[in-house]
């Protein structure tokens, strides 16, 4: 599944979602522009690495935040992007903006230590704002679960588009990054699925006790 839209509306315009995303933009223009050896540098200063975290927590600390707004490549970049705008958008109308850009970094921060935790002495490098966006994705099923996002589902050789309502659609991706976060091996190169899951939960847990504290 592929989801296009919501049917869900907002009342204020989304600044900070439109900011990440310009930022993220930018950065990939730029980190794309440099030659190898100085990209080499430039993931060195900026990208999470676990056995970094671990041996020195202040300069690690400072890479939880800027690691998410690296990216693998353009694919990785615009599936994030795309998903920060879609679901982004009604969880900014609902923090405001300075709560929302505290908890969408909170969010991308935490999944990168449960990350880490898995593989504490890998030297892979870690980038992406994936982990920020689970968490707003997570934030969205508590609070919008009977929203219905319009969603490309692909069977067999065909295509169609079908409105599923958020709670079926975001559970049945959080159960598929749960899976493979079970049987991928947090040590070679690829996804980080436990970043996905553990921002997925913090940010439902977080967006629960807003939602009762609002109240």
């Amino acid at each position: 599944m592929f989801p296009l839209h919501d049917d869900n509306p907002t009342q204020d315009t989304s600044i900070v979602v439109y900011a990440l995303i310009l930022i993220n933009v930018l950065i990939f223009g730029y980190q794309t522009s440099l030659p190898n050896f100085q990209l080499g540098e430039w993931l060195g200063n900026f990208a999470l690495f676990p056995k970094e975290l671990i041996a020195n927590p202040s300069k690690g600390a400072i890479a939880l935040i800027s690691s998410q707004f690296l990216h693998g490549n353009i694919f990785h970049l615009v599936g994030n992007l795309w998903f920060l705008y879609l679901f982004g958008n009604n969880i900014e109308d609902q923090l405001g903006h300075w709560k929302f850009l505290f908890f969408y970094l909170f969010c991308g921060a935490i999944a990168g230590v449960a990350q880490v935790m898995t593989a504490p002495m890998s030297l892979v490098p870690m980038v992406g704002a994936s982990g920020a966006i689970s968490g707003v994705m997570g934030a969205y099923l508590i609070r919008f679960p009977r929203a219905r996002i319009l969603s490309l589902v692909f069977l067999g050789f065909f295509i169609t588009a079908i409105p599923i309502p958020a709670a079926v659609f975001l559970g049945l991706w959080i159960a598929g990054q749960t899976v493979y976060a079970a049987i991928a091996n947090p040590n070679l190169p690829g996804v980080a699925y436990l970043a996905h899951v553990s921002g997925f939960v913090i940010g439902a847990i977080a967006m629960f006790l807003f939602s009762k504290l609002k109240k």
